[in-house]
């Protein structure tokens, strides 16, 4: 068995959950002498000393840059440098981790082990250590001596919270009551379909008055249209879905329309002050990659947002995020998207539900939403609230969605014909409600039956 020691200064604590301290061995250096080790190279001195290198082997090697180990041969871009982790292991020798990604889009955190000083650091071994944030190793510390081994992946967790791999299959129902009504309403509803990622069945639709299908042309959505009146008071919608999912990540797509993505939303407005908070965020990486600068964004969202359902919440409104830095995954994804427009990366904006990963049936809490930017060719998904709330599945989120999730709808400021007297529709994932030219609050339930896919 393999052991390392390291420097126990703060950081070593940080390292166990995350990239881990890994490299070879090292004499632990006397308390005394660690400040004297630490001035000789800066943290940032370590991040551009890892860019730089792999900068130069990327252009050696026409645009990707090659990674391999005894079970790895990837061709590579930069994601991030994980500027958190970086670390003096000793007198010129350091360690840095890096999250790059391969032409398939899968995202792999590598951890890099140098020596040398300033400007003159040379790589002395590689490893690759997670892919989508899933672990091929993890580390343990020896309690004797203090030292850190690795740990075969047999005996280290590899499920992922609340994530389903691969392929999910369900039942998802969708219901909602109607209220008292005391004159005529309208009611519009998303109706899930079948895309390249998940394969829709209706099994049934009760649904008052006479509704008709009305399609949505920006963002290609179909919603449900009916007029109702005072006699369908306390009545039931319920639409039944057979869906199976399967997990999302990076999809080569043509550029997308830059009058749609790189446009401002009423709710969720580029340029102004998200323009100069992005350019802030960014600061050197504004002269780095599209991919690059996406990461950034989304780890300012997830280092300066809380995800707290008060206040004026659930509207995905930039401009309430951006003030009271909280809110729910509506806020979460709007304030990114509003960042990533305001300095030229389109974005997309999708809600539905995330169903369950951890039983087979019952209810769901709500809809859930998410985004995707483009780059390097592609959609990129991300989920940035549940990125929030669980860290440990920040890399995962960053260019994945897994399989137990439906999408409803896609899109902002929804118009179709006949539509709201309000104006068009801000997202839709509960049935929207018109009474009297004003919108109504309708209770609206989902609950799933998970199935075998065999």
């Amino acid at each position: 068995m393999k052991y390392v020691n390291f420097l126990f200064f703060t950081t070593v604590l940080t390292w166990c959950y995350s990239c881990q301290n890994v490299g070879e061995k090292q004499q632990v250096t006397p308390s005394n002498e660690v400040d004297h080790v630490l001035e000789k190279v800066s943290i940032s001195e370590i991040e551009e000393g890892i860019k730089q290198f792999i900068d130069v082997k990327t252009q050696e090697h026409k645009g990707v840059f090659p990674v391999k180990d005894e079970n790895h041969d990837l061709r590579m871009k930069l994601v991030r440098v994980h500027t958190e982790y970086l670390s003096n292991l000793g007198p010129d020798s350091h360690f840095a981790c890096v999250d790059l990604v391969d032409e398939h889009g899968d995202v792999y955190d590598v951890d890099f082990f140098m020596e040398g000083k300033p400007g003159e650091m040379t790589v002395t071994s590689t490893t690759v250590h997670k892919l989508n944030g899933k672990p091929f190793y993890s580390w343990k510390q020896n309690k004797e001596d203090k030292t850190w081994y690795r740990v075969a992946l047999e005996e280290s967790s590899s499920n992922l919270l609340g994530v389903v791999e691969g392929e999910d299959a369900f039942e998802f129902f969708y219901s909602a009551l109607i209220p008292t009504l005391d004159g005529p309403a309208k009611m519009w509803v998303p109706l899930a379909e079948t895309d390249d990622f998940q394969e829709v069945v209706i099994e049934s639709i009760e649904l008052p008055g006479k509704p008709q299908n009305l399609h949505e042309t920006v963002y290609d959505n179909t919603l449900l249209y009916t007029e109702l009146g005072p006699e369908d008071s306390g009545k039931e919608l319920k639409i039944v879905y057979s869906v199976v999912r399967k997990e999302k990540g990076p999809y080569e797509a043509e550029e997308p329309d830059p009058s749609i993505y790189l446009a401002s939303n009423l709710l969720m407005p580029k340029g102004g002050r998200f323009e100069d908070i992005a350019k802030e965020a960014l600061g050197s990486k504004l002269r780095d990659s599209q991919l690059v600068q996406a990461r950034a964004l989304y780890d300012y969202i997830i280092d300066n947002m809380r995800y707290m359902k008060f206040g004026n919440f659930g509207n995905g409104d930039s401009n309430y995020a951006c003030d009271s830095k909280t809110g729910n995954c509506t806020e979460f994804h709007s304030f990114f998207i509003s960042l990533a427009r305001s300095v030229g990366i389109p974005a997309k904006f999708s809600i539905g539900a995330s169903i369950p990963s951890d039983r087979n049936e019952g209810g769901i809490d709500g809809y859930h939403c998410w985004a995707e930017f483009y780059a390097d060719g592609r959609w990129w998904p991300v989920d940035i609230s549940e990125a929030n709330k669980y860290t440990e599945l920040a890399t995962y989120y960053f260019g994945r969605h897994p399989a137990n999730r439906i999408e409803l709808s896609r899109g902002r400021d929804l118009q179709v014909s006949p539509g709201p007297a309000t104006g068009p529709i801000n997202f839709i994932a509960y049935p929207y409600l018109e009474l009297n030219g004003q919108k109504e609050r309708i209770n609206s339930t989902f609950s799933f039956m998970r199935k075998s896919n065999g």
